[in-house]
């Protein structure tokens, strides 16, 4: 293949008509509720915008959901690294069904989601005997959101490891095997640096979608105010309530979460692709 043929195509103009729709689409999609969120949110003004999302049921519910969220990344973020090395570096009975199952929460709606994690935890499922007799609660309770959020989350980090994984030069671990290295410090030193930016990658995904998750929580938390509500479902009451200011402050809080984690996901795939 010639130089001449490698180089990229140029990018041509757009019909203004395309142009026009592009935008006029993102703009009604996108542009305007956002608008229409921050306006609301703050209608009556910054202080009341602070003093809605300081209230402590409101308050309790954003400190909740962060820290439901980070708790998920980590430990998606540990098992998903582990997945994603089996899927590339073994050979076992099952890969493929391990490969299609880990795509599963994907296309399992977020409500049925929940009504599993009811299903086995509950208290008519399989595991409540031994639960009751250890006196651990789990539906009802944050351990049923955490193990809800991981459930939902799990794909990311496993598939934007896998390429990476699949593509790094083996070479370089059999120059670090060949000087003494171990299998821990050859992991540690020469996989893990080149890994760290895909499985942060896929935790930055992991974050955002366990902030936004709304059906999955609504099923197993209870929805106890100041225990196991969350933001999402805190703003669905406000606004069932009459409280549209309230759940639209809140709101801008998620969206403020939201709009910080964009740039961050876009650098680190950007740093990916360069590598």
């Amino acid at each position: 293949m010639s130089a001449r043929a490698a180089e990229p195509a140029a990018l041509s103009r757009p019909h203004p008509l395309l142009s026009l729709f592009t935008l006029g689409t993102v703009a009604a999609l996108v542009v305007l509720p956002i608008i229409a969120l921050v306006v609301h949110g703050l209608d009556q003004g910054p202080s009341a915008a602070l003093a809605a999302i300081t209230r402590p049921e409101a308050s309790a519910a954003l400190l909740l959901t962060l820290g439901l969220a980070a708790a998920t990344t980590v430990c998606n973020g540990v098992v998903g690294l582990g997945v994603a090395w089996a899927l590339v570096r073994w050979e076992f009975p099952g890969k493929g069904l391990l490969a299609a199952l880990v795509d599963l929460p994907l296309s399992v709606p977020t409500l049925v989601a929940g009504f599993l994690i009811v299903a086995l935890y509950g208290p008519v499922g399989p595991l409540a005997p031994a639960l009751k007799a250890l006196d651990l609660q789990v539906i009802y309770a944050r351990p049923a959101l955490l193990l809800a959020l991981l459930f939902i989350t799990f794909p990311f980090v496993v598939r934007a490891v896998e390429p990476v994984l699949a593509e790094l030069d083996p070479t370089e671990e059999a120059a670090a095997a060949t000087l003494g290295a171990s299998q821990w410090q050859t992991f540690r030193w020469v996989l893990l640096p080149a890994l760290t930016p895909a499985v942060a990658a896929g935790g930055v995904q992991v974050f955002a979608r366990a902030v936004a998750e709304f059906g999955a929580v609504a099923v197993v938390s209870g929805n106890i105010p100041l225990k196991t509500l969350t933001a999402t479902v805190f703003i669905q009451g406000e606004v069932e309530a009459g409280d549209t200011a309230g759940a639209a402050a809140t709101s801008l809080v998620l969206l403020g979460v939201a709009l910080l984690l964009q740039p961050l996901g876009r650098a680190l795939a950007a740093g990916l692709v360069q590598r």
